[in-house]
């Protein structure tokens, strides 16, 4: 029996004793006792509860990832939608804020443009209660069997337009969800299989049929096309530099990182940005016209920055002020901060020697900045620093100065929500219009 033949057959409420304990111990996150009663013939993976929930949802809104992978295992509809309300298991998942989770869900084959009783879908029902996490995993999901399709040979062809031992490699840099080029340069020299010339050229050349997939296929993604596209220029960046000089990358990272006297800001990382949404290959896209409109009035160092305008709109990813950025690659959650200035945030001592270089231009006056600033403010118990004072240290405070992302925070009434409650929300009209921006020099490295 298929597994929509099985829901099919369950009605609301129709339990026997052993379901109803199944869907206690899939809420609870039992999973020894969870694959015992999966086991039983009195168990039907897909039970519906009165309310239509099968353990799946109950796992998935529970948060309780190694439950809701052995339901999956053992045949559970990840669509199922016989929910009173319409909710799907990506629903529950992306409205918990387990993104682990509402990326099992998506593996599994889960639809996003499945829609509720009130016509949201889970990307749209996470936003609501501010799970952005989840949003950004949902708008950035993609299936490797899409990219596998080009590891094997097509028509009269003879080999594959892409080497069945890059699609690994080139995958993780497509799921990831931080655009910042650096990251993106930094994924390919920790890869030894990308660092090399003809696989980069692969790589790129398959990112580009990918953006053109996009936007020819019949319900067209510019959003995806446009991330597409925008792998596709960091990996043309990557191969120009080995092609001229640079066998590690390393010139490379510096040019993007290189700050300009004063402020620190990276000009060249903003100017490669701009560059590259100004090469979108599809001049009528909406999404171009967004982009250009909201990034060229603004001058180069100012806010909002070309990665921030980006970033929100290929994740959806707003402002949050509740996280740190590093100052390196922009990953969230950076906890460690340089011990002098306390004024600039890191990942990791990796990442805070590599920036290092310019930072050190700016970071006697970002210590005086934040002296005159705490004058008038409470007295906060100070963090000691290292000997040679430039080690990336532990701190629990919040930083003074982290990636600037430039949008203002959408206002909403819930950060978090126990109950699913009614998305009634519309979404923001998209503003249109289009031009140009001059280009600039490239720093020297």
């Amino acid at each position: 029996m298929t597994t929509q033949e099985n829901t099919a057959k369950t009605k609301r409420g129709d339990l026997t004793s052993a379901e109803r304990e199944m869907l206690q111990v899939a809420a609870a996150g039992d999973v020894q006792e969870a694959a015992r009663l999966l086991n039983s013939k009195e168990v039907r993976v897909n039970c519906l509860d009165e309310n239509g929930m099968t353990p799946l949802m109950h796992a998935a809104y529970k948060g309780q990832a190694d439950v809701c992978r052995l339901l999956l295992q053992h045949g559970a509809d990840v669509n199922c939608n016989e929910h009173e309300y319409g909710y799907t298991a990506l629903m529950f998942a992306s409205l918990s804020g387990n993104a682990e989770i509402t990326w099992m869900m998506l593996d599994a084959g889960a639809e996003t443009d499945l829609v509720n009783s009130v016509g949201r879908t889970a990307a749209q029902m996470a936003a609501f209660v501010g799970q952005h996490d989840c949003v950004t995993v949902i708008n950035n999901f993609f299936s490797r069997t899409r990219l596998e399709y080009y590891t094997r040979p097509q028509g009269l062809e003879k080999e594959p337009i892409l080497p069945p031992k890059l699609a690994g490699p080139l995958h993780k840099i497509i799921m990831t969800t931080n655009l910042n080029p650096v990251k993106m340069v930094m994924m390919v020299k920790e890869n030894p299989l990308l660092v090399d010339v003809v696989a980069l050229e692969k790589c790129y050349r398959v990112m580009d049929l990918l953006c053109e997939q996009c936007v020819k296929q019949q319900d067209m993604n510019e959003v995806l096309a446009m991330k597409m596209h925008y792998i596709s220029c960091v990996l043309q960046k990557c191969l120009a530099f080995l092609q001229e000089r640079d066998d590690k990358l390393d010139a490379l990272l510096k040019s993007l990182l290189k700050g300009r006297d004063g402020d620190g800001f990276p000009q060249y990382q903003e100017k490669f940005i701009r560059d590259c949404i100004r090469k979108f290959p599809y001049c009528e896209a909406t999404l171009l016209h967004q982009l250009v409109q909201n990034i060229a009035p603004v001058e180069n160092g100012n806010s909002p920055t070309a990665f921030s305008v980006l970033t929100q709109a290929l994740t959806g990813q707003t402002a949050l002020m509740d996280a740190e950025f590093c100052a390196t690659c922009g990953e969230r959650g950076a906890d460690k901060k340089c011990s002098f200035c306390e004024m600039v945030v890191y990942c990791g001592q990796a990442c805070q020697r590599l920036h290092w270089f310019t930072h050190k231009k700016v970071c006697k006056a970002l210590q005086r900045q934040r002296e005159f600033q705490s004058k008038d403010s409470p007295s906060v118990r100070e963090i000691p620093g290292n000997d040679d004072g430039h080690d990336a240290i532990e701190g629990n405070c919040s930083s003074l100065l982290g990636l600037c992302l430039g949008f203002a925070e959408l206002g909403r009434s819930h950060s978090f929500c126990e109950n699913y409650p009614d998305p009634s929300n519309a979404v923001a009209e998209a503003m249109s219009g289009c031009q140009d921006w001059g280009r600039e020099d490239h720093p020297s490295s």
